[in-house]
Parts: C-alpha cells; structure tokens; sequence
C-alpha cells in the first residue's frame, strides 16, 4: 500500500489525500487472522510504518504486529502524504487528531459532530499540534435532497469549520461519469 500511495501521489502532482479507518465488520478481521480487538493499535503502527516507507532511503522495522527488514520503496512521494482518519469512535478521534492530517466524519453536522471537533480540538492543543493544519472532509448525499436541504447541510457544516465536502452521487443508480458530473454540478450551484 504504501508503494501504491506513493505512485498515486507521484502521478497526481502531490494531491492525494490517503483515508484510513479500521473498519467496523469483525468478520473481515477473522477472515484474515487478525484480532478485531487490537485493530486500532494495529492501524498506528501501520500508520507510522507508511510515513517511514515515504521518507526513509531504507527501513529496518520492528513493530508490535508487523516487522519490515531492510525495505525500501522507490519512487518515493517528493512531500507527504496527507492521511486521514475515518470515524467516530472516541479511540479513533484522538488517534485521527494525534496521528492525522485530518478527518472524515460519518454522521451530519450537528451537535455531536461538534462534541467530535471540540475533542480533536482539545486533543491537539494537548499534543501541541496545531488545528490550522487539520482538515475536516464532510459527506453529502445528492439523492434524497433539494437545493435548500443540500443549502443548509453544507452551512452547517461550513459552521463547524468543515474544510472539504465530498458529493456522493453513488446510490443515484445514474450511469456514466457525465451524469454524476451533472449531479454534482447541480449540488455545486445550490450551495454557492
């Protein structure tokens, strides 16, 4: 993975944002081998094994749960990659603010969104991190909605200090990329 991001990052001119997030489904974790129950500590240090792979000339690692001996990757990303946490958890709010670049939200901008930022707030602040560098990506939903709901949505979340919005236009059922252009243009229009 960090080899792929690497590539991406190379190819898209340093503008991939990397969305991390442990994943909820238990089954997924037993089919692999994996303890669900250490799946947090396991995503820090796959975390700080990616940055050393974008960063190191050659890397000698000895982890918890994984062990890399004299690895390298080659083309490495000419500046870091920004990566992102996903969830709501409180565990994974205080790993996203001390370990991350920023943070996807799941649930709506209301006022436990705004108990979600306080506490990454607060814990940066406590890590002596700044909060200027920290971004939020909110997910809208095209389907379902208007103008005024997608208006309002998108202000609330411009109100929390949201810095990115993703448009889902996937549960549309539209075919072809210019119509989920189009949706997303109308979306564009009624919040501008």
């Amino acid at each position: 993975m960090a080899k792929q991001a690497a590539e991406v990052a190379i190819l898209s001119n340093n503008r991939l944002r990397l969305g991390v997030g442990t994943g909820w489904n238990k089954v997924e974790y037993d089919s692999l081998g994996v303890p669900f129950d250490g799946r947090g500590k396991r995503q820090e240090e796959q975390v700080e094994l990616l940055r050393l792979f974008w960063s190191e000339d050659s890397l000698d690692y000895t982890g918890d749960y994984h062990r890399v001996e004299l690895a390298s990757i080659n083309p490495r990303p000419s500046r870091p990659i920004p990566i992102w946490f996903g969830g709501g958890a409180k565990k994974v709010l205080t790993r996203a603010a001390k370990m991350g670049d920023g943070w996807m939200p799941l649930g709506g901008p209301g006022e436990a969104s705004a108990q979600m930022i306080d506490h990454m707030k607060a814990v940066r602040v406590d890590a002596g991190l700044s909060w200027d560098e920290f971004g939020i990506q909110a997910q809208a939903m095209f389907k379902g909605g208007d103008a005024e709901r997608w208006a309002k949505h998108a202000e609330g979340w411009r109100n929390l200090g949201a810095t990115h919005l993703a448009v889902r236009t996937d549960s549309n059922r539209l075919e072809g990329v210019d119509e989920h252009l189009r949706c997303i243009e109308q979306y564009v229009e009624a919040i501008s």
